[in-house]
C-alpha cells in the first residue's frame, strides 16, 4: 500500500512539474484545493493507464523498440499522455494536453521527474 502511494506521490508531484513548465498542459480548477485533487486524481489515471495500457502497447511495438534502440519509449510514453488526457476529458476533470510534440516533451518531464521522486522517497511495501 505505501508503495502505490509513493508511486501515486510521484506521478502527482511530475505532472505539477511538467504543467508548470508547458503552457500546453494545463490543469484548471476553482481553488487550489480543488486543483490538488484534480492532480492527484489524474495522477491516478494515469498510473493506471501506465499498468494496464503501456506494458500492451511495448509488446505490441517490440520491433520497432529495436529498430531504434528504445526511443519509441518517448513515442509510448507521449501517447500514454494523450490517452491520459483524453480518459480525464471524458471522466470531466480538467487536465489537457494539446498536441504530440507537447505529450512528447511532457512525456519526458514525466519520466525524469518521477524517476528523482521515486529515488528521492523510500521505498515501502
Amino acid at each position: 500500500m505505501t508503495n502505490f502511494l509513493v508511486k501515486t506521490l510521484a506521478n502527482s508531484a511530475a505532472l505539477a512539474v511538467a504543467i508548470w513548465l508547458l503552457e500546453k498542459i494545463t490543469l484548471t480548477g476553482d481553488s487550489t484545493g480543488k486543483k490538488a485533487l484534480t492532480l492527484v486524481l489524474v495522477a491516478l489515471v494515469f498510473g493506471l493507464v501506465n499498468i494496464v495500457v503501456k506494458p500492451v502497447v511495448k509488446l505490441l511495438s517490440f520491433p520497432l523498440f529495436i529498430l531504434t534502440l528504445g526511443l519509441f519509449t518517448l513515442v509510448v510514453n507521449a501517447l500514454m499522455l494523450l490517452l491520459t488526457s483524453w480518459i480525464c476529458d471524458k471522466l470531466d476533470l480538467s487536465f489537457h494536453v494539446e498536441g504530440f510534440w507537447t505529450a512528447v516533451v511532457g512525456g519526458l518531464i514525466i519520466s525524469v521527474v518521477s524517476w528523482a521522486v521515486n529515488v528521492a522517497l523510500p521505498d515501502g511495501d
